[in-house]
């Protein structure tokens, strides 16, 4: 993949019970929506919000650790998504510790962008988080 490439980063979070069991799902994909790359994991009992950072935040560590520079995350969080672009204050003390961190790997790509879309336009994450939280321990 050239540097010029953008890569389109999927994240959800999701809890069953809120605060239950909860996972992640991200999927890494190129301009032309092929997925290279993915996660797909549990992250121990969390609320859905906590999730869902904690899948952008995870999303975010990765395409650090893949050396990639241009990225274009999508979630199906509009609270997450605000928050992060400062629409939203983040008044929750467990959702800033989130926010300062991802902020923070923030700078470490030449180009970020984060954006809602609809649940729909969202499900390859959707099924990664399902399948970390259907999978055996």
């Amino acid at each position: 993949m050239s540097t010029k490439d953008t890569t389109f980063v999927y994240c959800d979070g999701s809890s069953r019970g809120n605060p239950g069991p909860a996972a992640i799902g991200v999927s890494f994909q190129n301009n032309e929506g092929m997925e290279f790359h993915f996660l797909s994991e549990k992250i121990g009992n969390a609320t859905n919000n906590v999730a869902e950072w904690n899948a952008l935040s995870r999303g975010m560590e990765e395409a650090i650790r893949q050396s990639i520079k241009k990225i274009k995350f999508r979630l199906d969080s509009e609270l997450v998504v605000k928050q992060m672009k400062g629409e939203y204050k983040v008044k929750n003390k467990d959702l800033m510790v989130f926010k300062t961190k991802c902020d923070q790997l923030k700078n470490s790509f030449e180009s970020f962008d984060i954006q809602y879309i609809p649940r729909e336009q969202n499900a390859r994450a959707d099924q990664l988080a399902n399948f970390a939280q259907d999978s055996k321990p």
